[in-house]
């Protein structure tokens, strides 16, 4: 197997696993240089390669735009100057080259955490509006296929060991629509450790003022408990499963597209 047709096939695996990585392509060569034009390698986001654009600390430099461009989520074009490392060059080769960085970025994950009735009403529009969907609940017959059938993968656990099952990214938005403070309490803690790019508990403000009190006196401490969005969604009046599901969905969108909730006719 040629080491690009690898590379594509890894592409592809990234894809399906909706996992993050960078792909580096050297679009420019001139003189001599590690690799010519459309050498490939593929970055993955703990550091970890396969193929490569020259090796030695020219691909050092690679590797490093190629993580910050995954954290950044823009592409970019880095040149390079082979002739001399004591001005800062990656190496003596005499050449030059381009190397063009794309950041390969997973769709967003939706982990709802909690799968009854407004829990599979978040599913499924998630699902819709094409995220990642996650279901979890300690209930197993509440979180499988038969039930949830609009989840991509299914965890049927306690909340605090979903970090150790899944990798929790910038990317996951988590949803509790759990059924009481006292499922919240315990697994909050190992959610809010994450980094995930929200954290949104359902329920009234007194339910949350509860469960906050109890993360304090176990020694949570307040700073990362602030992460946490509760109530939960958009002011909608909001009473079906269904309208509150669009309330908590339209309160994600918003914050991830910087938006502000105000009606639109009001707009200039």
């Amino acid at each position: 197997m040629s080491t690009e047709r690898s590379i594509f096939q890894a592409l592809a695996e990234l894809e399906n696993k909706n996992r993050a990585g960078a792909f580096c392509t050297i679009v420019r060569s001139q003189g001599s240089t590690p690799r010519g034009t459309g050498s490939k390698m593929l970055v993955y986001e703990d550091g970890s390669i396969i193929g490569t654009v020259g090796g030695g600390e020219l691909e050092n430099r690679v590797i490093t735009e190629a993580l910050e461009a995954i954290k950044q989520g823009s592409s970019r074009m880095v040149e390079y100057s082979m002739a001399d490392p004591e001005r800062g060059d990656p190496g003596v080769c005499g050449g030059q080259l381009e190397v063009y960085v794309e950041p390969v970025l997973p769709k967003p994950s939706m982990l709802v955490i909690g799968a009854g009735h407004v829990g599979k009403a978040v599913a499924h529009l998630a699902h819709w509006l094409g995220f990642w969907v996650i279901v979890s609940d300690d209930r197993a017959e509440f979180c499988s296929p038969e039930t949830v059938p609009d989840a991509d993968e299914y965890y049927p656990l306690q909340m605090g060991e979903l970090p150790d099952k899944l990798k929790i990214t910038p990317w996951t938005y988590i949803v509790l629509t759990t059924r009481g403070v006292d499922i919240d309490v315990l697994g909050l803690p190992a959610l809010l450790n994450s980094n995930a790019g929200y954290i949104g508990v359902i329920g009234s403000r007194r339910r949350w003022m509860t469960t906050q009190k109890q993360l304090i006196e176990q020694g949570v401490p307040e700073r990362i408990i602030d992460r946490v969005r509760s109530p939960i969604g958009l002011e909608l009046n909001a009473e079906t499963p269904e309208e509150i599901a669009v309330s908590i969905m339209a309160e994600i969108i918003m914050l991830r597209q910087g938006g502000d909730g105000s009606i639109m006719s009001g707009n200039d």
